[in-house]
């Protein structure tokens, strides 16, 4: 499984052309070290390597392969569609099957518009709410992941509670200090937030279940009060669900808590690994969008038929009975797995888990929001990630990544995973022993 002579002579010349050698940052696996892998194939619950190296994936693309690599339904979908056209920058109708698809499952997006990624619904989002509600400031949480905007791209300082300041270089301070950032699980914060900057919040932008620093679960009462604080205020609240969206549940989080928020930001599944994103929510707000109201927005790509009938394919096949239970037993028996392992080798490995999204953290503290994210111990990680790698098992190359399970899994995948956890953290010469 060690021998990747092309993906390196591969990721050497792409070097050559790209900053980095990648499209996106975390593919370079700068955190893990190594030659990322190449990939030239993806089938069922495996990838394969410019070397011809197999791995059980659980990346699936950030997400959106819930059903497996080159699910035979959605690649029927883009072939016919592709056939037809591949753009039009008009209305089509596959976007109006999505669309209807998407607002089955989550009432609450009253009318929704289409756009390509995630980090466009967010950006569009915010600017609608900012519209709607005549107010400049967002409040986020520290290490919820909102897409690249620069509104966006803020992290919290040594306080709890501050203004946010630029974590990208090329974010302009002016901009950053319309961002606050509150700890994920801290109502309080929140609290004293809306009392710091009265009336000048236009809304509270959230990871119902944050999975972008890993996998960190609401505590009870936590999205309730942020939605009741902020609606107290007349602040709309986003749930960014462009991970957990059609993930956990057919309906999101906000099915699984039973929380109806003013706006909602999708992306990742509605696409099945096309671009594709959406934002919507109430009827009110959302007919502030151009052309029926005053915020621009727009996009040549938005709605298009390939990525739409992608989309479409694979929500129709997640309204089959039992989708759900089946991610669910798969997703038991990997956590169930892995624990057993953890208790046998003493090691300080927690496993936290959602439906089908699981995340990892090397530390023997409970993980509830950034600061004690980053207690976790990321080398040893890193150690983990390769040797896992070498027994043809392929997580993030990221230790606040997560990981996902599609359908495609099967329970000897699970089992053949379970195996190379216990190899893998037998082998690493840094297991270490539970205090």
């Amino acid at each position: 499984m060690s021998e990747v002579r092309r993906s390196r002579r591969l990721f050497e010349h792409a070097q050559t052309l790209f900053p980095g050698g990648v499209n996106s940052p975390v593919r370079a696996f700068g955190s893990v070290g190594g030659t990322p892998r190449v990939l030239v194939r993806g089938e069922g619950p495996r990838v394969y390597d410019a070397d011809g190296n197999s791995y059980i994936d659980y990346v699936a693309s950030w997400g959106p392969l819930i059903l497996g690599h080159s699910h035979p339904s959605v690649v029927r979908a883009i072939e016919r569609a592709a056939a037809d056209g591949t753009s039009f920058g008009a209305p089509n109708p596959h976007e109006i099957e999505l669309a209807e698809l998407i607002r089955e499952a989550m009432p609450s997006l009253e009318l929704l518009r289409f756009v390509s990624s995630g980090t466009e619904a967010c950006m569009s989002a915010i600017r609608l709410a900012r519209a709607y509600t005549g107010r400049e400031m967002v409040l986020k949480f520290a290490g919820c992941y909102h897409g690249h905007a620069d509104a966006m791209l803020v992290q919290a300082g040594s306080g709890g509670l501050t203004f946010g300041v630029p974590s990208s270089a090329g974010v302009p301070a002016a901009l950053a200090a319309l961002t606050i950032v509150a700890p994920y699980n801290d109502a309080k914060a929140v609290e004293r937030a809306f009392r710091e900057h009265d009336g000048k919040i236009a809304c509270v932008i959230v990871e119902p279940i944050a999975a972008n620093m890993g996998l960190v679960l609401p505590e009870r009462g936590f999205l309730q009060h942020v939605v009741d604080i902020a609606h107290r205020n007349d602040a709309l609240v986003i749930f960014d669900e462009v991970i957990t969206g059609f993930r956990i549940a057919h309906g999101g989080a906000q099915n699984v808590y039973g929380i109806t928020p003013d706006l909602t930001c999708l992306g990742k599944i509605i696409g099945a690994g096309m671009p594709a994103g959406a934002f919507g929510g109430r009827a009110d707000i959302m007919r502030r969008l151009a052309p029926s109201g005053d915020v621009y927005q727009a996009g040549t790509l938005s709605g298009n038929p390939v990525a739409m009938a992608a989309g479409a394919a694979q929500l129709r096949e997640l309204r089959a009975p039992g989708v759900y239970d089946r991610l669910e037993a798969l997703g038991s028996a990997l956590q169930e797995g892995l624990q057993r392992v953890i208790a046998d080798l003493r090691t300080q490995l927690c496993v936290y888990r959602v439906g089908s999204i699981f995340g990892l953290f090397f530390t023997k503290e409970h993980v509830h929001d950034l600061a004690t994210v980053l207690q976790s111990d990321a080398k040893a990680y890193a150690q983990f990630f390769h040797a896992l790698l070498e027994r043809g098992v392929a997580l993030a190359p990221s230790a606040y990544e997560v990981g996902f399970i599609s359908t495609a899994h099967s329970t000897a995948d699970i089992q053949d995973t379970v195996d190379a956890v216990r190899a893998a953290l037998s082998s690493r010469g840094a297991v270490t022993t539970a205090s």
